[in-house]
């Protein structure tokens, strides 16, 4: 059995408070909720029991908070978990509220992915793209498959290989770098040699 050992408000709410078990941060947790719950400093409490009242009386708090963080623009579902358990909230609040969510059609990482790699290609190439949107918490096969519905990256590669050589004298060593720097912006080495094949053909010409 576990022990409450703190329970202090919220800076930035003062509605809810910050409930620290065994001189752990362990939830966060309305005001009105404590009350009626009775719990207090010394109080013996299960990580179970407290899951169980948070998620009775702030599901929806919780819901209505996810869903005014996704009104300025789309969030992955792990960017929805990330966002309530700064807020305090234990996983069996995000698994209601993330199902919630998704049965609204208010989530959807393969829209998200395909939306996020189409505008990223404009200056990333493909394998860079995959990467951040597998850290975003898109899986393997959904961020797989939004870089391969992909077009013309080697266009892409082209705009982001004409902008850094912009100003430069296109000598060996430049070209050297500017192989590179395509390389670091997640191009493919065959993408990145028939761009800067194609630039040379252009200034041959």
């Amino acid at each position: 059995m576990a022990e409450i050992t703190s329970i202090t408000p919220q800076k930035k709410d003062k509605t809810r408070c910050n409930i620290e078990v065994d001189g752990r941060f362990y939830c966060g947790m309305k005001l009105e909720t404590v009350m009626a719950n009775r719990l207090k400093v010394g109080a013996a409490v299960t990580p179970e029991s407290l899951a169980a009242i948070q998620l009775e009386s702030e599901k929806q708090t919780a819901l209505d908070k996810a869903l005014t963080h996704i009104t300025a623009s789309m969030k992955t579902e792990r960017d929805i978990r990330d966002f309530l358990k700064r807020k305090g909230y234990l996983q069996d609040v995000s698994d209601y509220v993330v199902e919630k969510m998704n049965g609204y059609g208010f989530l959807d990482d393969a829209l998200y992915a395909r939306q996020y790699a189409e505008s990223a290609s404009k200056t990333k190439g493909a394998r860079l793209i995959e990467a951040e949107l597998r850290r975003k918490g898109i899986s393997e096969e959904i961020a797989a498959e939004a870089v391969g519905a992909l077009q013309n990256g080697g266009e892409s590669a082209k705009r982001v290989l004409v902008k850094y050589l912009r100003g430069k004298e296109t000598g060996r060593d430049v070209l050297r770098k500017a192989f590179s720097y395509l390389i670091s912006k997640g191009f493919d080495y065959d993408t990145a040699r028939e761009a800067l094949g194609s630039l040379r053909e252009e200034n041959e010409d």
